[in-house]
């Protein structure tokens, strides 16, 4: 079977989701579980739109050898010179290159001729190609351009090195049929197209993304562009889960395959969702918490005589644990250390001591603990590993009441070992809390967005809280979780906090 290139842009498109930030290490630590996903391609940034795209692709070039490591860049010298420069290190390093080219875009935007903008994207390819030999080309926008320039275009970058043509359908307009036949005029209409990879990258503005990308496949396009859970500009990109899981599922129909490890699909859905704030809804397709649970009688009946009267996919391909294990107080540390390695953890040994003591904590407080307190757990851990905690929660005690003025006090460790305390009123007992850690943190920001959930059933279930905050233009994502909700208010703040105080 023909192979499809699978091109992973969570790290660049994914990024530029409205609320969505990464730090540097936060885009490390998806890259690197990219890499174990099999990804063949992973587009690590835009290095000339900022200093932090520009470190981001630097460090991800060094540290990931599999994958090709890709860096976005407009027609533009300056775009190809930091592009070149950040991806170095890379040891299989490609340059992309994109350009408008619908009359819109090409009028209103860019305000030069479709003759100037042809010989930019010559000329820039051509630029590029003398950096590395892997240069990708996208001529933005072209569902909604003119065929014949598309092929023009396409033509001319091809004979400067062009290796990889990548066809946009940028602002979700196109429609399956309509963007099949566009694939298929490429293959007609361009003379050297047996030089290149035709590739595709859709937008799901009308819900169509993965189905045009499907529909690209169809009529021979061999890479696909694609983000985890389908976080992406506006209403997002392609889902990477949802075009590998049906290429595989219904292999019988594409005939084509992907070098992608499906089983690790759900660590990396998660690891994205938590890293980004973007929580995965309930019915998404592969990896939505209702993907493979069965309320209907007759469908429950179903699936205990045989799974696949009602699944079409087995939920271990996805890397689904088969069972759900409860465990308690008196578990083990093999047996925890066992559970984690279920549910696609495999943390170092130093790791599991701090994660272990971290559970019989949790122990403690309930009778029962649960995979998904497990997997809060380790996010609770990784959120304070990956981040430099400047401020630590120390301590914090609330009084509140429907006659009372609610009151906090707070105890900070500052990362020099510091102790820091402060308490203050607030309308509530979260505004009371958050005034206490502004007034030590002391650094300006606006709370945005408020979200409380709880992750298991039950009066002793351990509560997550995300907030956003945004300081100087810029959102900062902060997530907490404990079972006491207040305390996991305080931890989601200074998760953001954190975050702002190592950006600056």
């Amino acid at each position: 079977m023909d192979k499809v290139v699978i091109f992973d842009t969570t790290l660049r498109d994914g990024e530029q989701a409205a609320g969505a930030s990464l730090n540097i290490n936060e885009k490390l630590e998806i890259a690197r579980q990219l890499e174990k996903l099999g990804v063949d391609v992973i587009e690590a940034g835009f290095p000339a739109s900022s200093p932090g795209d520009f470190e981001a692709v630097q460090l991800v070039s060094r540290e990931i050898r599999n994958p090709v490591i890709c860096g976005l860049a407009r027609a533009i010298a300056n775009d190809i010179d930091k592009a070149a420069e950040a991806l170095k290190d890379a040891r299989h390093p490609r340059i992309h290159v994109f350009v408008s080219s619908s009359d819109i875009h090409i009028m209103h935007q860019l305000k030069k001729s479709k003759e100037e903008v042809l010989e930019m994207a010559r000329n820039m390819v051509k630029r590029a190609r003398g950096y590395v030999e892997d240069i990708e080309f996208s001529p933005m926008d072209a569902s909604r351009s003119d065929p014949q320039y598309i092929y023009q275009m396409l033509e001319a970058v091809i004979d400067v090195g062009a290796t990889t043509l990548n066809i946009p359908d940028t602002v979700g307009y196109s429609i399956p049929d309509e963007f099949g036949r566009l694939i298929a005029g490429i293959f007609k209409n361009v003379p050297n197209i047996n030089k290149a990879k035709i590739s595709v990258h859709c937008h799901n503005d009308l819900g169509l993304a993965v189905a045009n990308s499907l529909a690209a496949i169809q009529n021979g396009a061999r890479q696909v562009e694609c983000t985890i859970n389908g976080v992406g500009e506006r209403a997002g990109n392609a889902a990477l889960e949802e075009i590998v899981m049906i290429l595989k599922t219904r292999s019988d129909l594409f005939n084509v395959t992907t070098n992608i490890n499906t089983e690790q699909i759900y660590n990396t859905s998660r690891m994205v969702s938590e890293l980004m704030g973007f929580p995965v809804q309930p019915n998404k397709a592969v990896v939505g918490g209702n993907a493979f649970r069965h309320q209907s009688g007759i469908h429950q009946d179903g699936v205990m005589k045989l799974s696949s009267t009602y699944e079409i996919m087995d939920p271990k391909t996805i890397g689904l644990p088969g069972s759900c294990l409860v465990m308690g107080k008196s578990s083990g540390r093999h047996a925890f250390k066992e559970r984690l390695s279920e549910l696609g953890y495999n943390p170092a040994d130093t790791d599991i001591d701090r994660l272990f003591s971290s559970f019989k904590e949790l122990a403690d407080k309930k009778k029962e603990v649960t995979d998904r307190d497990i997997e809060s757990l380790v996010a609770e851990d990784k959120r304070i590993t990956i981040i430099a905690e400047a401020y630590k929660l120390d301590r914090i005690q609330v009084t509140c009441g429907d006659k009372g003025v609610p009151t906090a006090a707070v105890r900070l460790i500052k990362e020099d070992g510091t102790v820091i305390a402060d308490a203050a009123l607030g309308t509530g007992p979260v505004d009371a809390v958050y005034k206490s850690i502004n007034r030590l943190v002391n650094v300006p920001n606006k709370l945005t967005e408020f979200t409380v959930k709880s992750i298991t059933e039950g009066i002793d279930a351990i509560g997550e809280v995300l907030i956003r905050i945004e300081s100087n233009g810029v959102t900062y994502t902060g997530r907490g979780a404990d079972t006491d909700i207040i305390v996991a208010c305080a931890k989601a703040y200074l998760n953001a906090l954190n975050k702002l105080v190592s950006a600056n």
